[in-house]
């Protein structure tokens, strides 16, 4: 008789680790089973395939070879019995290692085996609707000073020089450096001809829509800021437990993105590591804090959206899926639609958050 399992968990990892064994007499029923499908498969000299005598199999293919496949078809069978019978909420299969195990049949001592495997992530949310109504409460009113406006018309007379410049024969770097160093006084007009070549249809039109534009631009920044806070505020009282997985996860998804910026330049990765005098590993370590942001905050947009059924409607998904795919022909169907609907439904909550 099998002895009850010993369960703990590596509270660093999040992973559970259960050392179990498999008695004797079950041994025996897993190598009856083992050398049943030997038989079968068997091609010996003098026997019909499939006719073999057991002893023959064996001593063909020898004890230890058996013993083996009894062990991993022992392991293999009674595991997951073990597992539901404990309720082990686990995300990803175990990692097995035999401990101890008989050498030869009959079996007399049992095999012990140590299964390690990533537990689902445990999330105790706090108050996210008062923490969410403070954020919103302290909305900073945003206004546009003249010495913003007229910096930004200067940076847009600037332009219209170095462009004049260079269709007069300057190179584009000659034409930027003599508008840099311009005097103000000495910059072009933003004038009526010059702004009807850009859609407005008038100068005092244009330069209220630059006033219009920087307020824009100030207002999603701040609104940018509070979302920040907010959810930051949100993950730091939340008390998050996740496995490693789900870190390698994140360091794997921020090594894709940088490496299709790497190529977008023009470089490969060893080329950009040569550079930068860095290794790989070296880079994802120092991206360690990062990623583990970004697994509790995906853990916690997504536990507020099971708690408040919060969905993405099916109609955008639709929209925004065939929108993508006209960009990202190459991409994979069901990574693409999952990386959508993530997308989708985070930016469903915060703005859930928002309304709080």
């Amino acid at each position: 008789m099998s002895k009850k399992p010993a369960i703990s968990r590596d509270e660093k990892r999040w992973e559970l680790i259960l050392t179990a064994e498999i008695a004797p007499e079950n041994i025996a029923l897993h190598r009856a089973h083992v050398l049943a499908e030997l038989v079968k498969d068997a091609h010996l000299p003098g026997f019909r395939p499939g006719k073999a005598p057991e002893d023959q199999v064996v001593k063909a293919i020898g004890e230890a070879e058996v013993m083996r496949r009894t062990i991993e078809h022992a392991i293999h069978h009674e595991l997951p019995e073990i597992l539901a019978k404990e309720d082990a909420r686990i995300v990803a299969s175990p990692q097995v290692t035999v401990d101890k195990a008989p050498s030869s049949f009959p079996a007399t001592e049992p095999i012990v085996f140590t299964a390690r495997a990533p537990l689902a992530p445990e999330i105790k949310l706090p108050d996210y609707k008062k923490i969410a109504a403070k954020h919103n409460a302290n909305k900073a009113e945003v206004s546009v000073t003249d010495d913003e406006h007229k910096e930004t018309l200067n940076h847009l007379k600037r332009e219209r020089a170095r462009i004049t410049k260079v269709e007069l024969g300057l190179t584009p770097q000659e034409a930027m450096e003599q508008a840099r160093v311009m005097e103000e006084k000495d910059l072009p007009d933003l004038d009526d001809e010059f702004v009807k070549s850009l859609g407005y249809e008038s100068a005092e039109k244009f330069t209220e829509a630059v006033r219009n534009n920087i307020k824009s631009e100030k207002e999603l920044h701040e609104l940018e800021k509070r979302r920040a806070g907010m959810l930051d505020e949100i993950v730091k009282e939340a008390k998050i437990s996740y496995p490693a997985l789900l870190l390698n996860y994140e360091l794997d998804d921020m090594e894709a993105r940088m490496q299709d910026d790497i190529q977008r330049m023009g470089l490969t990765m060893e080329k950009y590591l040569a550079e930068t005098k860095k290794t790989k590993e070296e880079i994802r370590e120092s991206w360690k804090e990062a990623a583990d942001n970004r697994a509790k905050m995906r853990l916690v947009l997504s536990q507020i959206a099971q708690e408040e059924k919060i969905d993405v409607d099916p109609e955008r998904f639709e929209k925004e899926l065939a929108h993508a795919k006209q960009h990202y022909q190459n991409a994979d169907d069901a990574s693409l639609r999952a990386h959508i609907s993530h997308a989708m439904r985070n930016e469903a909550v915060i703005t859930w958050l928002e309304g709080q």
